[in-house]
């Protein structure tokens, strides 16, 4: 149970419904992951881009106002003047500016150590006349950086020359940091809600696959039982329309299909059921007949006795065959009925070989009387045993053994275990799925055969409709070995119904 339990709820996960909402999840997730990826980089790159270009072009402004008070060469304490100067241009005092000059430095804050700058930028602006700049991340905020060398104007030349000067500044981002906080905020909670509304897509067109998809599932389980009439609504013109109509036209045709086969069948079954009918009555006649022929064999001459006594044989042959082909009608048609009664089985396996001669042939391993009863139809009974065990005379060899005993499984109940076996060359493997088939004739599995191939095939309905079960094997010391299993149903009442079938021949093989 708890690998069954474990089985439906591996079926539940990998159900169509799972895959869709786990689907529609996925991509509702990446979308939204890149859309807000996507969305942050432009945004965070144009806030940056905005505050980065504002402060470069105060930073110009302010050193192209300043730089000409500036007398070079010049001391620490100028620099450390100009400095101050430059970084009073924002009015926040958010600015912290650096002056270097021919080794020497100053800071617009006493004591700075200037942090943010990096060798990398310092030796940008040493090899460049460009204005450079770079985000810094420190532990706790993000600064920018940026550089320039300061050039003298000349209205005589075209080229600016350097004069040494270089000015660095550093401005902390902390409001550009805190928009794009806001804007990672912004994505986070807007992919929150396209996920949940992603789910929610899927489970609506989850439903709206899986109710055509259910319905198709319990259409084909009924058609599968028999009930071939079985069809599905056709709505819309979609796939699922068009396999819904598919399914419908499909199961028309293997109605239309079964039900020829039917009549054929039923039609076949009459024929033979007719035919077996019409010729018992003549052949009644000729088996009173061969039997006076026989009695009189002695007195002719040797062929015309020879041939009356053939004769004789081949009309209980054709006799016996169309017993077997009625009581074959009789299943087909499902008017062979059981007649249950509660005997004493080992009783009636004794009755069956004292009736037919073979109680001194086979060696009988049978319980005491009243030891094992059971609810059986003794004449079934009776045409099972004697089947079995004639076929084991005629096509094994002796010894053969009858047993009988009680057998009991794990979940089966109580049952009588019927067991016989010869003592023959056995039957080949290729042989034994098919014993039980009809005219499936003996002497492809016998060193010769003298049935007609219905005997095990009226011997299993007759076990079947006991609600039993028979099977053919080889011994592994050599021969075959028939074993008939039967419910013992001592319990169960006891369903007389009207007999509708004749008694057949019991013995046939």
């Amino acid at each position: 149970m708890r690998h069954l339990g474990t089985r439906v709820r591996t079926h539940r996960l990998r159900g169509l419904r799972v895959r869709l909402v786990v689907a529609f999840a996925l991509v509702a997730a990446v979308t939204a992951t890149t859309t807000g990826a996507l969305t942050f980089r432009e945004a965070r790159t144009g806030v940056l881009q905005q505050s980065q270009d504002t402060v470069i072009v105060q930073l110009r402004t302010q050193v192209t106002r300043l730089a000409p008070a500036l007398v070079l060469p010049a001391g620490r304490d100028e620099l450390r003047r100009f400095a101050s100067e430059v970084a009073g241009a924002e009015p926040s005092g958010a600015w912290r500016v650096l002056v270097v000059y021919r080794g020497l430095e100053a800071t617009s804050v006493p004591d700075d150590p200037f942090e943010e700058l990096t060798p990398a930028l310092r030796e940008a602006v040493d090899s460049r006349s460009a204005t450079v700049f770079q985000r810094v991340n420190r532990a706790d905020h993000t600064a920018l950086v940026v550089g320039m060398s300061v050039a003298f104007t000349s209205s005589l030349s075209s080229s600016w020359p350097l004069t040494g000067l270089q000015v660095f500044l550093t401005v902390p981002q902390t409001t550009e940091q805190a928009y794009v906080d806001a804007l990672v905020t912004a994505v986070e909670r807007a992919a929150v809600p396209a996920l949940a509304l992603a789910v929610l897509l899927a489970l609506l067109a989850a439903r709206g696959v899986l109710r055509p998809v259910r319905a198709l599932r319990h259409a084909t389980r009924s058609i599968a039982e028999g009930r071939l009439d079985t069809r599905l609504a056709v709505d819309g013109s979609d796939e699922l329309a068009e396999l819904s109509h598919t399914f419908n036209e499909t199961a028309a045709a293997l109605e239309e299909s079964v039900a020829e086969l039917r009549g054929m069948e039923a039609r076949a079954r009459r024929f033979a059921a007719d035919v077996s009918h019409e010729l018992r009555t003549p052949l009644a006649a000729m088996s009173a007949v061969t039997d006076v022929l026989d009695e009189d064999a002695a007195g002719l001459d040797p062929d015309t006795a020879t041939a009356v006594r053939l004769i004789s044989e081949e009309t209980v042959k054709l006799a016996r065959l169309v017993d077997d082909l009625m009581e074959i009608s009789r299943f087909d048609a499902g008017a062979a009925v059981l007649h249950l009664d509660e005997i004493d089985l080992a009783e009636s396996l004794r009755r069956t070989l004292a009736a037919r001669g073979w109680t001194d042939t086979v060696e009988a391993r049978l319980p005491e009387p009243d030891a094992l009863r059971g609810r059986v139809d003794p004449r079934r009974l009776d045409v099972v045993v004697a089947n079995l065990v004639g076929n084991a005379l005629r096509h094994g060899a002796r010894p053969v053994r009858l047993d009988l005993h009680e057998g009991e499984g794990s979940g089966a109940g109580r049952r009588a275990v019927i067991e016989v076996l010869d003592s023959g060359p056995g039957i080949p493997d290729d042989v034994l799925p098919h014993v039980f088939e009809r005219f499936y004739k003996s002497d492809a599995a016998r060193s010769r055969t003298e049935g007609s191939g219905l005997g095990l095939a009226i011997t299993e309905e007759n076990v079947r409709m006991h609600g039993g079960t028979v099977r053919a094997a080889n011994r592994p010391e050599g021969g075959a070995v028939f074993t008939v299993e039967l419910p013992l149903r001592r319990d169960e009442p006891t369903r007389d119904e009207p007999t509708r079938d004749e008694p057949t021949r019991e013995e046939r093989a």
